[in-house]
């Protein structure tokens, strides 16, 4: 059985402490505006998958019991900055698997100023998931004073730079164009738009990577509505968007037995996901019009472009360059403003980019939109082993 986003919605991605509302005010705001956009009553859904990675367990019911008191399960969900589409896994593995026909998949964030830390308290990341991802970058280049995922991703760049002669310039571009972008967006934290030069002249966080190549701390909800087609067929709905093919994939031992930044942050299992999200839909990325990627940082996106099959290894600092992922290219990445201007509240990122990619193929992005797109593609990936890549298509 296949499902379909029937619809999304989400809230505007705040700076931190910058909003006066509580995480259940995030998720009714979101929540009410993916069912209104569906046009169904939240009586419909018969479970919720919610996600947030920085509140106590069961919070995905305190912030439910603000759309509604119908007993229906709710499922919380952390998997780092992937726990959002790992939201949306289960919805879609929930009507697939006929164990439900409506689900609405959540997720939030409510942060805290500054730098995201590493996984572990004090620095100490012997006890930490990450532990082993951390144990790599220190053995190849040790500890240096910057915010941890800053020094792992700038790592990787370094690396990139070094055996395929990426630029800072073309690094320095991703934020470029995403920062471009997020002008049209009204959902996004930052609006600004920013020439390569002025990202280059931004504080250095970690070397190569400057403030403005580096996603925020953010404060938001983002929501997506998944029913069968029989449901969707016997309330009348319309605007539908199949979710035609999608995979998480967790590390492997390629992750780790390079000793490599580019592998351990998470390239090789994007790279797989990938392949199992498009020999499920039958697509490949020849068929995709537009991509909300994961660009936590600017490297990544570069990264990506190679995982997802867009560009030869050491080929994506060029094709960035060329204009290839922006408005009149072979693709339109990150139309949003990614991560790195939109705003990345872990939890609700991965929804956020499903809500945008809807929007797309439906016609329905104003400013933003990509001329006659049809197939769509998210990657969300979370540092710690999970990658999830969906592929999405007007129905």
């Amino acid at each position: 059985m296949k499902a379909y986003v029937a619809g999304v919605g989400m809230t505007r991605f705040e700076k931190p402490e910058t909003r006066s509302w509580q995480y259940w005010d995030m998720v009714r705001e979101a929540g009410e505006a993916a069912l209104a956009d569906a046009g169904i009553a939240y009586a419909d859904v018969e479970q919720v998958p919610v996600g947030y990675c920085f509140q106590p367990s069961t919070a995905g019911q305190r912030a439910v019991y603000e759309l509604g008191l119908t007993g229906v399960p709710v499922y919380n969900v952390n998997n780092n900055c992937a726990t959002g589409s790992t939201a949306l896994m289960l919805a879609r593995q929930l009507v697939e698997g006929g164990a439900a026909d409506c689900v609405l998949a959540l997720g939030f964030e409510k942060m805290k100023k500054g730098a995201l830390g590493g996984g572990a308290d004090g620095g100490d990341f012997s006890t930490s998931p990450v532990a082993r991802h951390y144990g790599v970058m220190a053995a190849r280049h040790g500890l240096e004073q910057a915010p941890p995922t800053a020094q792992i991703f700038g790592d990787a760049a370094r690396e990139h730079m070094e055996r395929y002669g990426t630029t800072q310039a073309q690094l320095a571009a991703v934020a470029a164009k995403n920062h471009r972008h997020s002008a049209h967006n009204p959902y996004a934290q930052f609006r600004d738009v920013y020439e390569v030069a002025d990202i280059l002249s931004a504080r250095m966080v970690h070397r190569p990577l400057t403030k403005l190549q580096c996603s925020p701390t953010s404060d938001g909800a983002a929501a997506a509505v998944v029913v069968s087609r029989r449901f969707a067929d016997a309330r009348g709905l319309t605007g539908l968007v199949e979710i035609a093919g999608q995979a998480m994939a967790t590390d492997t031992e390629e992750s780790f037995a390079s000793g490599s930044c580019i592998d351990v942050v998470g390239q090789p299992v994007s790279r797989e996901a990938a392949r199992r999200a498009y020999e499920l839909s039958g697509l490949g990325i020849e068929d995709v019009d537009v991509i909300e990627l994961h660009d936590c940082f600017s490297v990544n996106e570069l990264l990506t472009y190679e995982a997802l099959g867009m560009c030869e290894a050491g080929e994506s600092g060029k094709l960035v360059e060329s204009g290839a992922t922006t408005y009149g290219g072979r693709w339109v990445v990150n139309p949003s403003g990614g991560l790195i201007s939109k705003g990345h509240p872990l939890g609700a990122t991965g929804l956020a980019q499903t809500a945008e990619l809807v929007w797309q193929l439906r016609g329905r992005a104003d400013e933003r939109q990509v001329p006659g797109a049809r197939v769509g593609l998210a990657h969300n990936i979370g540092l710690g082993g999970a990658a999830v890549v969906t592929v999405l298509r007007a129905a």
